[in-house]
C-alpha cells in the first residue's frame, strides 16, 4: 500500500470528523413503544348502540318489504307507537309500577335472606354443616316448578308473586356472598391480626368487606333473576303487571304489545345493572390502588 492508497486524515494526522447517528430509543421515550391509537370520529358511548341500531333497521326493512310478517313480530314503528298509546292512557305506568313494585319487595326479602344465611354459613363451621347441604338440595329446585305449591298455600295474590321472587333471588346471593366469605385473601387476614384485630373486628373490617365484590355478583344474578320469575309469575292468575299485560296481548294477537313488554323488562334490567355497576365503583373504590402490582 503506497501513500497515496492511505486516507487524507492519516497523511495529514488529523481525526476524522464525527459521524452523527441517530439516539437510540429509551424505554422511556413512550413516543416509541407505545402503540398508535386511532382517532375515531364517533365516541364509544355512540359505537355502543350501533349494533341496535343495526338490528332495529334490519327489522323495520324486513316488516316493510314483507319479509317479515306482522302477525309474527311487528315493526319497531308499531311497537313505538303501542308504548306511546300505553303511555297516554296511563296503563303502561300502572302496570309498570305494580311489577316494579313486586320485585322490588321480593329482591329486598331475599337479598336480606342470602346475606344472613351466608354470614352464618361462611362464619360459623356448624351454621355451614346445618345450612349448606339443605340450601344446595333447595337451590336445585326450579323456583318456577313452586307456582302450584305457593298458590296452594298463599291463594292468588300478592304474596305468591312477592315470595317467589324473594325464594329465587335468595340463593345467587347466598351462595356469591358464601364463596366470598370463605375467599377472603389469607394476607389480609394475617394483617388484621398483625394490627391485634379481634374476632369481631376481624369479621367487621377484614372479613365482610372483603366480601362485598362476592356479593355484588350475586345481586347481578338475582337482578336478572327477579325479572325471569316475575314475567312468569304475573301470567298466572294475575290483573296487573307487565306479565298480566303480555298474557293479554297474546289473547289479542298484539305482538307490538309483547315486544314492547319485553323491551322494558329488558330496560329495566339494563338500568338495574347499571346500578349495581355504579355501587362496585364507590364501595370498591379502594381496589384501584391495586390494579397493576
Amino acid at each position: 500500500m503506497t501513500a497515496l492508497d492511505l486516507p487524507t486524515t492519516v497523511l495529514t494526522g488529523a481525526r476524522p470528523a464525527p459521524v452523527e447517528r441517530p439516539p437510540a430509543p429509551t424505554l422511556t421515550d413512550s413516543r416509541t413503544f407505545a402503540p398508535r391509537r386511532r382517532r375515531t370520529l364517533v365516541p364509544r358511548p355512540l359505537r355502543r348502540f350501533g349494533g341496535p341500531l343495526i338490528l332495529l333497521a334490519v327489522w323495520q326493512l324486513l316488516s316493510v318489504t314483507g319479509g317479515l310478517s306482522e302477525r309474527t313480530l311487528a315493526p319497531p314503528t308499531d311497537v313505538l307507537a303501542a308504548a306511546v298509546d300505553l303511555f297516554g292512557t296511563g296503563e303502561l305506568q300502572h302496570h309498570l309500577l305494580t311489577s316494579l313494585r313486586r320485585v322490588v319487595i321480593g329482591l329486598s326479602i331475599g337479598i336480606t335472606t342470602g346475606v344472613v344465611l351466608a354470614t352464618v354459613s361462611g362464619l360459623f363451621r356448624l351454621g355451614e354443616d346445618l345450612l349448606d347441604s339443605t340450601l344446595q338440595v333447595l337451590r336445585s329446585i326450579p323456583t318456577l316448578g313452586l307456582i302450584p305449591l305457593v298458590i296452594i298455600w298463599f291463594g292468588v295474590g300478592e304474596q305468591p308473586k312477592i315470595l317467589l321472587v324473594a325464594i329465587g333471588t335468595t340463593f345467587p346471593i347466598y351462595i356469591n356472598t358464601f364463596a366470598a366469605i370463605r375467599g377472603v385473601d389469607d394476607k389480609l387476614v394475617e394483617a388484621g391480626r398483625t394490627f391485634g384485630l379481634g374476632k369481631l373486628g376481624m369479621v367487621r373490617r377484614v372479613i365482610l368487606p372483603g366480601a362485598v365484590p362476592g356479593f355484588l355478583v350475586g345481586v347481578r344474578f338475582a337482578l336478572v333473576g327477579s325479572w325471569l320469575i316475575m314475567i312468569v309469575a304475573e301470567q298466572i292468575n294475575a290483573r296487573s303487571g307487565l306479565g298480566y299485560l303480555i298474557n293479554q296481548a297474546r289473547s289479542w294477537y298484539r305482538t307490538d304489545i309483547i315486544v314492547m313488554a319485553l323491551v322494558v323488562y329488558g330496560l329495566l334490567g339494563f338500568a338495574a345493572d347499571g346500578i349495581v355497576r355504579l355501587l362496585e365503583r364507590k364501595l370498591l373504590a379502594w381496589r384501584r390502588g391495586f390494579v397493576g402490582t
